[in-house]
């Protein structure tokens, strides 16, 4: 089951088998070591820096490939396939914090900052979830008050994505009683504060701590698009980053399948494979035909994306299908593993505690709904 599912363009394809050598190359020798130390490899921003997959959607005039949302939507599911929390700190990166940017931003300000970034030279975080203020954005405590030219920040953000590896963190911060507005914060400024490493069920390769801003200055040059109208914007970049993660769960989902997939050829009970009993053979029967039918909803999303039309119902309804369907199945492969699933000597209990997190991220499962509700009413 890949991506093959679904007709690509010979450029598409070709980035796709490209994404999937560089992955199997210089990420899957690392998954073991990262997952046991629980740290990302941080090396790996460069390494796909230069090889031209970090911010693959940007334009070449600041380094970017170029590539459309399907290409990106490629290489979150080959990531995924081999590793989801390494996936997860990558795709970050290369979208909401620093998509952004190259949005929203000046001129001046994508030439300061996107290069760097796409080249994996600084690393960018996402800073919006607070310990308080999960799916409710409009609720956000984290104040920015101005003082001349700049603004002050004081307040605390909570399972921020590549954190502390950051270079630079993009901050929404309350700019008035119902504004919120967009912040580029250097790691370097004072008041800059990191927490402790989240100590998380899954997706343990990718880095996610706390961070806290106490009277950290930031200049009137670092704020992103308009003050008052972060909230758009923010929205806007979550539509836009959904169909990503639902090609991440693609990816985890997909090895639980393959992996399930040779199990049952391999594994004997009663004399014989245990794929030759009926009940395995429903089960793997049910998990291509969903796996199927979330390919073709999320790379169907990217195409109304990069159309340029309306995706933020596409978006969710890839995302809610593509993610529940990846828990389901990777719960499926464990059982199918049986006891030896519930094992790290099979991959199937790391896929099936990465995907889980999927259902959570850039907006639940329950948010994707009322999405959808929303727009059919």
């Amino acid at each position: 089951m890949t991506a093959t599912d679904v007709a690509l363009t010979e450029e598409q394809r070709l980035f796709q088998g490209a994404i999937r050598t560089l992955c199997e190359r210089e990420v899957a020798p690392r998954v073991a070591a990262a997952e046991a130390a629980e740290v990302f490899p941080r090396e790996l921003f460069a390494i796909f820096g230069e090889a031209g997959f970090l911010c693959p959607t940007f334009p070449e005039d600041y380094g970017g490939a170029g590539a459309d949302t399907v290409s990106f939507c490629l290489m979150a599911e080959e990531l995924g396939r081999v590793a989801s929390g390494i996936a997860g700190s990558l795709v970050a990166h290369s979208s909401i914090g620093t998509s952004a940017v190259l949005a929203y931003g000046t001129e001046e300000q994508r030439r300061r900052l996107l290069p760097d970034a796409v080249k994996g030279r600084s690393i960018f975080c996402f800073a919006v979830t607070e310990p308080n203020v999960g799916s409710d954005l409009a609720a956000m405590q984290t104040r920015a008050v101005r003082d001349g030219a700049a603004y002050v920040l004081d307040g605390a953000k909570s399972f921020i994505t590549n954190g502390g590896l950051c270079t630079h963190a993009l901050v929404a911060a309350r700019t008035s009683e119902k504004g919120l507005s967009l912040f580029v914060v250097p790691r370097a400024s004072e008041g800059f504060e990191v927490g402790p490493k989240v100590e998380k069920l899954g997706n343990r390769r990718s880095d996610c701590v706390s961070l806290r801003f106490d009277g950290c200055r930031v200049p009137e040059e670092n704020r992103i698009g308009p003050e008052g109208e972060g909230f758009a914007m923010l929205v806007r970049a979550l539509n836009g980053g959904r169909m990503v993660v639902g090609a991440r769960a693609l990816g985890v989902a997909s090895a639980a399948f393959e992996a399930s997939l040779a199990y049952a050829r391999e594994r004997r009970q009663f004399g014989r494979p245990i794929g030759d009993f009926e009940a395995i053979q429903m089960k793997l029967a049910q998990m291509a035909t969903r796996l199927r039918a979330a390919r073709l909803l999320t790379y169907d999303a990217a195409r109304v994306k990069d159309a340029g039309e309306d995706a933020a119902m596409p978006a969710a309804m890839a995302k809610l299908f593509s993610t529940e369907t990846a828990k389901w199945v990777c719960d499926e492969a464990l059982q199918i593993h049986g006891a030896y699933g519930y094992t790290r000597e099979f991959p199937v209990e790391r896929y099936w505690r990465d995907a889980r997190l999927t259902t959570i991220i850039e907006g639940t499962s329950e948010i994707q709904q009322l999405v959808i509700a929303r727009r059919l009413l």
